[in-house]
């Protein structure tokens, strides 16, 4: 795939912006995969890898401290809702196991009582409950991100494609927060992703 810098900064103004989306964030393991499965799911806008669920502040891969990796995924809910992505995330992990490091845990972090609800009613469908499960389910009270190097980790291995990020002048916060890096992470990754029909006609 050939990718120019116009292209790049014209599918990612195109995006919807925060005002349109809403938020998931959960843990299924080391950040890489779930990171790059869900760029690739139509009506994610936006993913970023990062910790959460601990204490200790400002944690980092190496001095993560009680947190969990986890992905943060930005939803347009015209598209998908949060149901949907909760049946993603508990098709990537059985919630009836946990491991026993706490930095690859199982977790569904929820921001909103909505969250909640629409978790509790997902789970009754499938007579489960939240106190029931391996699956730790906690209220999300601060994100941090990942280092720059963790971000969109398979986009990272396509040179020719990351050249283009850096051809747009992209900093590590812009690629980490860019719509077409995420969906190109999953691309590479080996997902089902038409992101080159998406792409605006290069210049």
């Amino acid at each position: 795939m050939e990718l120019t810098r116009t292209q790049v900064r014209e599918y990612d103004r195109r995006a919807a912006d925060a005002g349109e989306t809403e938020t998931a964030t959960f843990g299924v393991g080391c950040f890489w995969g779930p990171d790059a499965q869900f760029g690739a799911v139509e009506g994610v806008v936006r993913t970023r890898a990062g910790y959460a669920g601990g204490t200790k502040r400002d944690p980092t891969y190496h001095s993560l401290g009680d947190h969990t990796e986890v992905v943060q995924v930005d939803f347009d809910p015209e598209t998908i809702s949060y149901r949907d992505v909760l049946e993603r995330v508990f098709a990537a992990h059985d919630p009836r196991r946990q491991s026993r490091k706490t930095q690859y845990q199982n977790v569904v972090l929820v921001e909103r009582a909505a969250q909640r609800e629409a978790l509790d009613e997902f789970l009754s469908a499938r007579g489960l409950t939240a106190d029931g499960i391996d699956t730790r389910v906690e209220r999300l009270s601060r994100f941090s991100p990942a280092e720059d190097y963790h971000q969109k980790y398979r986009l990272r291995s396509a040179s020719s494609l990351i050249e283009s990020f850096d051809a747009a002048g992209y900093d590590g916060a812009e690629l980490r927060e860019s719509p077409l890096a995420a969906k190109l992470n999953g691309y590479v990754a080996g997902h089902d992703v038409n992101v080159a029909e998406e792409l605006p006609a290069p210049e």
